[in-house]
């Protein structure tokens, strides 16, 4: 018997747009649909996995290769490489609701490799080369390559939309694992150009593989409008532009322990040989935070999981004042990692849910990381100028930047819970269904 509107799930309302006669809903199983998980998956390594590895170059940089340059300058590479790959987000969107898919990952793969192997090429001590070749160059492909890897996967995912999505983004944490290890490794056995040749050359397989696995479908619903019209329609949207706002509030807070927690580690006296793991450890813990709220997201609405996901996080970092002891420290890895990496995966299929009626699930995935894009840039320098050195013996003072991170987050997620009323009233007055 069919559930009347009133008490369906949110993952269960159904478009009322036009059907398309080609399109091919989408089947939760199968073939192809797992193939594409896994080239996501893939993509998702080489991409948001990859630039969390920044901190080995970062390390590099400084010390060896860039050596004229502050660490505030050097910083400004990775941060600009991560805000690429969100910064053309609209356009990019729009292009894949076009169904130019295939021609961006092909595009973006090369574009990605290429740089990597142009970066191996940069003289010592040419700051522009570097700048050009990752925070540009590297950027701007992965840009082509990770919101198209996250929307494609609404096309085969429905009912288990959630946990398909985490586990295609559980590659950027097993990314962050593996990068920093294999560049360390690398970077002392051989030279800098070596290490990122072999970093070129492992992007350029799995990228070549994705492209492969990955398989586009036609999809249901309205016919394309211009990037203009569906600019315009976002705005009109509530609930969804809500949502954006609380996810850029907690973008201004959630990456500090991910740029900051191996300082704080050495400021606690913890030999630095130990402080170096404290990475490792927190994209080890995203990993469950990436597949198990995500599991249980597709039987209770994805609002329902974000939202305490959001507030342990922001518990989880007021607690990390208190907390001075390796022990401590790597407890608040893995519960950090766990919490953050729930909303970091959860957050696309906020965007899809959001997206259901519009038609164009591209191009809100892309506004939204668009939007979010400009206050990740701008997060982790405002936390920097927080942090400054406290009494004789070169201590720092670490509260004013965790309070302001714990406080972006929080207000965050209260903006996600207003967001989700919001969607629940929507829902009921479209007699669409609504959360519980």
């Amino acid at each position: 018997m069919e559930k009347p509107d009133a008490i369906r799930q949110p993952q269960e309302l159904e478009s009322k747009a036009p059907q398309n006669p080609n399109a091919v809903g989408p089947t939760d199983s199968g073939r192809d649909a797992w193939m594409t998980i896994a080239g996501c998956f893939m993509v998702q390594f080489c991409t948001i996995g990859y630039s969390n590895a920044f901190g080995v170059y970062q390390d590099i940089y400084t010390r060896e290769f860039l050596p004229d340059k502050s660490p505030s300058d050097i910083s400004w590479i990775g941060s600009f490489q991560y805000f690429m790959q969100y910064a053309p987000g609209v356009f990019v969107g729009h292009a894949f609701d076009a169904g130019y898919f295939r021609h961006m990952m092909v595009l973006g793969s090369f574009l990605e490799v290429f740089s990597i192997f142009m970066l191996s090429l940069v003289r010592k001590g040419q700051y522009y080369q570097v700048f050009l070749a990752q925070a540009i160059g590297i950027g701007l492909g992965q840009a082509l390559l990770f919101i198209p890897s996250l929307t494609v996967i609404s096309q085969h995912f429905k009912k288990r939309r959630s946990f398909a999505t985490g586990v295609a983004v559980t590659g950027a944490s097993v990314g962050g694992i593996v990068w920093p290890i294999l560049l360390n490794q690398l970077d002392q056995k051989a030279t800098f150009g070596n290490a990122n040749r072999a970093a070129g050359a492992v992007a350029g397989v799995l990228l070549l593989c994705a492209n492969v696995l990955i398989k586009p479908r036609p999809v249901e619903g309205k016919a394309l409008s211009g990037v203009h019209l569906g600019v315009k329609s976002i705005f009109g949207d509530i609930a969804y532009m809500v949502s954006i706002g609380a996810a850029c509030l907690v973008s201004l807070g959630l990456f500090f322990p991910y740029f900051y927690l191996q300082l704080y580690t050495v400021d606690q006296g913890v030999a630095p040989h130990l402080a170096f793991y404290t990475l490792a450890i927190l994209n080890a813990g995203s990993i469950v935070g990436r597949l198990v709220p995500n599991f249980f997201a597709d039987r209770l609405g994805p609002y329902n999981m974000i939202i305490p996901c959001l507030f342990l996080t922001a518990v989880l970092l007021f607690v990390v004042l208190g907390v001075h002891s390796f022990a401590g420290i790597v407890l608040f890895g893995l519960f950090y990692g766990c919490t953050s990496g729930s909303y970091i995966s959860l957050i696309p299929s906020i965007i899809i849910q959001l997206s259901r009626q519009s038609g164009q699930p591209g191009l809100r995935m892309g506004f939204a990381f668009t939007s979010v894009g400009f206050w990740t840039l701008i997060g982790t320098p405002i936390e920097g100028a927080l942090l400054h050195v406290s009494g004789s013996n070169g201590s720092l003072l670490w509260s004013p930047c965790i309070i302001f991170s714990a406080i972006a987050v929080s207000c965050g997620a209260v903006g996600m819970l207003i967001s989700r009323v919001i969607f629940v009233r929507q829902a009921r007055n479209k007699g669409l269904g609504q959360l519980i």
